[in-house]
């Protein structure tokens, strides 16, 4: 017997094409045919067009003769499974096209609302690190409306407390406002709007295929393959769903994701594909288990929840309860590796007063320190250990961190105040994390927090003297006096083909691992995505070539890619995922290289912005002249020494300067630069194209013009 859905999923199809090509004839006559077409700050004008048919679409004429020709292929008036999902994939082109309509001519259709639209590539690439690395187990879209509001909070919450990025369309959003829920990007709780919105739940997939996966544009079967192996997502479609929403439903299907509804479809059903699940807690946990998403429950006994969700919470000065440090009062943290007589694990002391001891308002003296025993602990993992205090801190709903040791700042909003959070929470917290992360070197943790003026001076005095002996063992590790580099492997989920390779001088391209980030990462998992990789058979010491490290390279790339040289970006340069913090690109006319950020949106001196030149650089290929890198590898002694380092720096966002501040300018003083080089190199203040900059660099003699030829 047909499934009566199957029909749904034709009739959503057809009426979802017969929308859309209404809409673009509107737009060509209001318009004009050779209006150019496509979402802002992406790489792929209209994504999901583009992964799965190879069409770049670029005007509205483009438009409806790709319509016509899917619908001719696609449309299916059947009763089978594969006609329904066909019909799916038509809806989410004509989808596609409809929504990319609302931003002609530079229109931002959601501006001043709650909905977010389409989301920027910026985003995408943030996120693949957070689901590469684990952060992010999952992606949830929940599409219509809860029954309750009560119901609907209570089942994002849930969400929430279990680190999913959540896509929401339609009713339910307002449920959210109503209930107070936090969403947004920074809460990973995204209000992408009603109906046809649910594409950009579509594009934002298929991105990734593009970006992290190397997956050819046009290749509909590599991508459907790509979405269902490596994309971790699952439907949750609440109360009763049209035609157009169930045929958007099939496409989710076709991709692998399983859609469960609350709504009772009896015999409907299709199993591991299209389920009724009424009671909404069990429906999580079912959509988890079909999607084989396995969450690592933590439950931490304090008035507050924790996840990741809440990581780019904001809290602003009106919301907060008592901050501290940043220069408003005097705080640091520490963690310190002490002998197994100088802990009582599990122990929290609050030296000073309580939370509930000071007034709002208040700017309080802040003291944190984290002793950890463990058997295979090491004084270098202590620095790696403290960076997580950050992390471990914006997980908590209302609690605010940035920066570390002692330029660290921190608030605690009114609210979690309100809710009975106080200092030892915070020790709760660091506790139950360091534990659960870091297993294998931490065997016991006890946590000293101080408020007492007198003893957060004394402390600070400590810790001082700790910072600067850890500066000071920095300073001798480079790549030539260790006996090994690292791999990290973490972005393969996402990216298959593509390896990182980490040492001392060189950050991996997230510029979230460094190499003693690696070294902890493969003490704590030894058969994990950093291993040591001997620097054996030295081919080039210039360029950073070792025969171990091509061996190792061209096994974990599964043979795309056979060698690589550590310190240039024109020959032989490393592979990038998608997850890097800027790129350099080659900018022949001025005899140099351009840096780009995933910060600046704007246009660059090689005719590309960060997005466009992110879609030819990921995805594991390697690029000549091209290359992700993380920024402070900027900072190194091996910037591409094998190219002429430094000094062919020629263009990087004002930002960019900013963020590598006073350690860049010591640099370009130690390769004989001097401080003023940064003022010889071009910003976005002087030009964003060769034309516009290379006068400027005339003028300043900027060394790279004299150098010899990159090519």
């Amino acid at each position: 017997m047909s499934n009566p859905l199957f029909k749904l999923s034709y009739e959503g199809a057809l009426a979802a094409s017969n929308a859309a090509r209404g809409a673009i004839q509107g737009a060509i006559d209001q318009f004009g045919a050779d209006c150019p077409v496509g979402y802002p700050e992406t790489a792929y004008r209209l994504p999901s067009i583009f992964a799965l048919t190879g069409n770049d679409v670029k005007t509205l004429g483009d438009l409806l003769p790709i319509l016509d020709t899917v619908g001719g292929l696609f449309l299916k008036e059947g009763d089978t499974l594969e006609s329904a999902m066909h019909n799916g994939v038509v809806t989410v082109y004509a989808a596609e096209m409809i929504e990319a309509l609302g931003y002609l001519n530079g229109a931002m259709p959601f501006a001043g609302t709650p909905y977010t639209g389409f989301i920027p590539d910026s985003v995408l690439r943030s996120a693949g690190i957070a689901l590469v690395d684990g952060t992010i187990p999952g992606v949830a879209v929940l599409v219509g409306q809860a029954r309750t509001g009560a119901e609907a909070a209570a089942l994002v919450r849930d969400l929430q407390s279990k680190g999913l990025l959540i896509l929401l369309v339609d009713g339910i959003i307002e449920q959210l406002a109503q209930e107070n829920v936090k969403v947004g990007p920074e809460y990973l709780t995204v209000p992408l709007g009603h109906f046809t919105q649910i594409v950009h739940a579509a594009n934002f997939a298929f991105r990734a295929g593009l970006a992290f996966g190397n997956v050819k544009p046009g290749d509909l079967a590599g991508h459907v393959a790509y979405q269902q192996k490596r994309v971790p997502a699952f439907v949750l479609a609440l109360g009763e769903q049209d035609a157009i929403r169930i045929s958007a439903a099939f496409a989710c299907t076709c991709l692998g994701y399983p859609v469960l509804t609350d709504v009772e479809l009896g015999e409907l059903q299709i199993p591991d594909l299209f389920v009724t699940e009424t009671d909404y807690h069990k429906m999580v946990v079912k959509a988890l288990e079909m999607r084989s998403i396995k969450i690592k429950i933590l439950d931490i006994d304090v008035p507050v929840t924790i996840g990741p969700a809440f990581e780019g919470e904001t809290i602003r000065k009106a919301d907060t309860f008592v901050e501290m440090g940043g220069g408003r009062s005097e705080a640091f943290e520490l963690v310190q590796m002490v002998d197994e007589g100088a802990i009582e694990d599990g122990r929290i002391t609050v030296v000073g007063p309580e939370l509930d001891g000071f007034q709002e308002g208040d700017k309080v003296p802040f003291g944190l320190v984290v002793k950890i025993y463990g058997r295979k602990m090491q004084e270098d993992f202590e620095g790696v250990l403290e960076r997580r205090i950050h992390y471990f801190v914006n997980y908590g709903e209302g609690l605010w961190h940035v920066a570390q040791r002692d330029i660290n700042w921190m608030r605690i909003s009114k609210e979690a105040v309100a809710k009975g959070f106080r200092f030892e929470h915070l020790g709760r917290i660091l506790i139950a994390k360091f534990k659960n992360e870091f297993p294998s070197i931490v065997d016991r943790v006890e946590v000293v927090l101080y408020t007492d003026p007198s003893e957060v001076s004394a402390q600070h005095e400590k810790a001082k003297a700790v910072y600067a002996k850890r500066d000071a063992r920095m300073r001798t590790l480079t790549d030539e006096n260790v006996e090994a580099l690292y791999s990290c492997t973490l972005c393969q989920s996402f990216a298959p083909n593509h390896c990182c390779v980490v040492s001392p001088e060189r950050v991996g391209l997230c510029g979230a691992v460094s190499w003693l980030d690696a070294k902890a990462s493969h003490e704590i998992t030894p058969t994990g995505p950093n291993q040591p990789i001997p620097k054996d058979g030295e081919l080039d010491a210039a360029s950073g070539r070792w025969e171990a490290v091509n061996d190792f390279i061209k096994r974990a790339t599964n043979g795309s890619v056979e060698e690589v040289a550590l310190y240039s970006f024109m020959q032989m340069p490393m592979t990038s995922c998608g997850c890097f913090e800027a790129i350099l690109a080659i900018v022949p006319e001025a005899n140099g290289l351009m840096v780009t950020t995933r910060e600046h949106t704007g246009q660059t001196p090689c005719g590309m912005s960060f997005s466009t030149l992110a879609g030819t650089v990921g995805g594991g290929v390697q690029s000549p002249g091209f290359m992700g890198v993380g920024r402070s590898y900027l900072n190194s002694k091996k910037f591409i020494k094998a190219d002429g380092g430094l000094a062919r720096v020629i263009w990087m966002p004002k930002s960019l300067k900013d963020f590598l501040g006073d350690d860049f300018k010591a640099r370009c003083v130690e390769e004989g630069l001097g401080e003023g080089f940064v003022d010889q190199i071009a910003d976005e203040t002087i030009g964003t194209t060769v034309e516009e900059i290379l006068p400027f660099l005339e003028e300043k003699k900027h060394p790279a013009l004299a150098m010899e030829a990159l090519l």
